[in-house]
This record gives structure tokens, sequence and C-alpha cells, in this order.
């Protein structure tokens, strides 16, 4: 791997800083497929090297490449990591792709119980997180997810790479809306080489983390459904109005069968679930979601009109930056009135988020974001976020434009 090129991706870095060395907790690391996994390994293994730890005692192995395609069951996986002589004191497990293996739970568990190695597994989907690996062990591991590029990554990657950055941070945003956040696609210069990378993707997740795990009978039918919540993410949905809408096209489908896709989507990561939130119960409210893409070049390599629809976009882009900050977001209701975001850190402070193209086209416009901000009677912070207004001042509302949020990395609660 190219050291020099690797761009450092500090805010997952140092969430997990603190575990580089403990040897009794697993760091799984999850995120959709090329979302730059391997590369977070890399660096991590760089700031232990620059730490003094001996090279010989960090080791990679990466499930998806050549050498190491034939290492599919426990025992392969055992043959490998412990029928080698490692040096003495502390070793540095790097394993990428790790759900290739069926039964690794067991044998990254009898790893962890000899108590001298550190170890980190990747793994692209959701399947990593289920079952197995929770029950055998539980308080065991801690998860980190990344993402792909959130804006500032996005800019300071263009920026390593020599590549053009307009001065004015809406036009940079318009083009990381449509080019997408995956690291690699970055280094490409046109847009069609980009989208032509991001075909690639979505084909290799079908390949890798669908088709290996679930039977899909019927791909024409699932590349429908696929299409159908790519084409609408961040609208509010329900598996009757999805039925209902697939029906006006010709697609019959279950509603068990649609609900089965809709979880394939999730756990291959191409799609998350932002579900509804009720603010006076506290509780949330089943059965109406929305769907935000893990990256918005999913929708364009759909779509081959770049007109922008800022409304879902704008919301994509917020949605995922507070996730990558590890916010929990749910869609808030506050009486009658809808909020777009409500978010929630570890320690379980709150903040209200507003998401809108402008709010410079009416009073009417305005108000629309407003209100149901002013109507939330607790003091957490509450936002109004645009794409590049004048900033306003009204009843004590964070006025912020999105791009100039993301590149200060602001935090929200």
């Amino acid at each position: 791997m190219d050291h020099m090129k690797l761009y450092k991706r500090e805010k997952y870095l140092k969430k997990i800083r603190g575990f580089y060395h403990d040897t009794d907790i697993i760091k799984v690391i999850s995120g959709v497929r090329r979302c730059g996994k391997s590369c977070l390994m890399q660096m991590i293994a760089d700031e232990l090297t620059a730490e003094g730890i001996p090279e010989e005692n960090i080791c990679f192995y990466n499930l998806d490449k050549y050498g190491y395609k034939s290492i599919r069951t426990a025992d392969d996986l055992e043959k490998l990591l412990f029928h080698k002589s490692y040096p003495s004191g502390t070793k540095y497990i790097f394993i990428d792709e790790i759900q290739n293996v069926d039964g690794f739970e067991t044998v990254i568990n009898e790893l962890r119980e000899e108590g001298e190695y550190s170890i980190f597994i990747t793994g692209s989907n959701s399947y990593l997180l289920s079952g197995e690996l929770v029950t055998k062990l539980t308080g065991r591991y801690v998860e980190f997810e990344i993402f792909t590029l959130t804006f500032d990554e996005y800019v300071g990657m263009k920026k390593m790479y020599g590549k053009p950055v307009s001065e004015r941070m809406e036009e940079e945003l318009d083009s990381y809306i449509l080019e997408g956040g995956f690291p690699r696609a970055v280094q490409y210069d046109s847009l069609d080489d980009k989208r032509t990378y991001v075909k690639s993707v979505i084909d290799e997740i079908f390949e890798k983390d669908i088709k290996r795990r679930v039977q899909i009978r019927h791909k024409d039918t699932f590349n429908k459904v696929q299409t159908f919540i790519l084409n609408n993410f961040g609208a509010t949905m329900s598996l009757s109005n999805i039925l209902d809408e697939l029906k006006k096209e010709n697609v019959n489908i279950k509603r068990d069968t649609l609900n089965r896709y809709i979880q394939v989507l999730l756990d291959a990561k191409i799609i998350y679930e932002c579900r509804r939130f009720d603010l006076k119960s506290k509780k949330a409210i089943r059965g109406e979601q929305k769907y935000y893409l893990s990256d918005l070049s999913f929708y364009f390599i759909n779509n081959v009109d770049n007109r922008i629809n800022y409304g879902p976009v704008l919301e994509n882009i917020v949605y995922q930056y507070a996730r990558s900050l590890n916010y929990d977001v749910s869609i808030g209701r506050i009486g009658s009135f809808e909020c777009d975001f409500i978010v929630r850190d570890n320690m379980m402070n709150y903040a209200y988020l507003q998401v809108a193209m402008t709010i410079m086209n009416s009073r009417d416009t305005e108000d629309w974001e407003y209100r149901p901000l002013e109507s939330i009677k607790d003091n957490y912070p509450k936002y109004v976020l645009t794409r590049n207004d004048p900033i306003q001042r009204r009843n004590g509302i964070i006025h912020m434009n999105i791009p100039k949020l993301i590149i200060n990395e602001q935090r929200f609660a």
C-alpha cells in the first residue's frame, strides 16, 4: 500500500486510539465496501510503528486478496493464525473482510483469550455483527462504523491529491453531491470515470455481500426494489406505500419478500434506516421511516440527470455527517410538527436539526423551518441548516450553512 498517499481520517482514528493496545477488546471496523476500512487499518499500523512497535509484531491478513481466498472455514483460519511463530510482546493482528470465513468468531475468541493479541477486524456487512459474534463475544468487542468521505474529508482529500478546490464552498458541495464520497473516486478526474467506478462497487457488493449470503431468486425484482428505494431516499416510507408504488410499476411482490429485500440492502450497508422518534413519549414510532444512502453516488449512477434535488440530498449529507460523529439520528415528531432530525450523543445530550436548501424564498418558507423548533420547549440546541444563505437570527436558533458547519467539524450537542 502506498503510505505516501493515505489521507488521514482523524475523526475515526481518534475514536479508536484508546483501544490500540487493548488485548481484551476486539476492534470491529465496519462500513460499506470501499469506504476506506483497509486504509484505516494501515493508518493504525503506521501509528503503531511510529510509537516504536516492531514491524514483525504487526500482521495483516486481507481475506479478500489473492493468497488468502482459500481461507473459508474456522479450521483454515485457525491454521493461518496459530501455526505461525510470533515474536514476544503484544502482537497486533489486522484481518480484513473476516465475514468470508464461516465460524470465525470461535477462532477470534481463542486468539483473544491468549491475552497477547490486539485484534482488529473489518467487514462490509451487518452479518458481521449479527448472531454468532454478538453471543460469543458479548462485551468483548467495540464496533467503529466508518462512512464514505464526509464533505470535510472530501475537500481535504482533494487538496492532498492536488485536485482543484473551488473558493466557493457551495460549489464544492455541489461537486461532492454529484461525485459522492468514495475515497477512490476522488482520484479520478472525469465524472464519467467516477460513476463507472461506483457502478463497479455496487456490482461488487451484490456479488460479495449479497449473493454469498442470501438466496435472491428474482434478481430483476430485487433490482427494481433497490432502484425504487435508492430513487426515493429521504422520503417517508412504510412497507404498504412501497408495495403500492411498486404495483404501479407492475412489480408484484409479497410484503415478506419486500421486507427481506430491504433488510438485505440495510445489511449490505447500501442504505441506512432513520426511524421516527416521538418527542413527547420519547419512543421510536415503528412502521414509518426514511432511508438514506451510504453514499449519494448510488443515486446518481441510477439517474443520468445531474439536476440536484437539494431537499433529500442535503438531509443525506447531514445525516451521514452526524452519524460519522457518533450521534444517534432519528426523524422527530413534536406534536403536529415534524423536525428533520433529532440527534443524540453518548451522554444523552440532544440537538434538533432542520435542513433546507434555503429559507430566503419567502417568510412562509422561513416559518416552515423555524416553527417546529420554536415549539420545542427544552433547552437543547436547535439548528436550521441551509446550503448558502445569509445567516439569520431568530429566537436563539442557530442558523448555519452546511458546507461551513462540516468544514469546521462542528458538533451539534
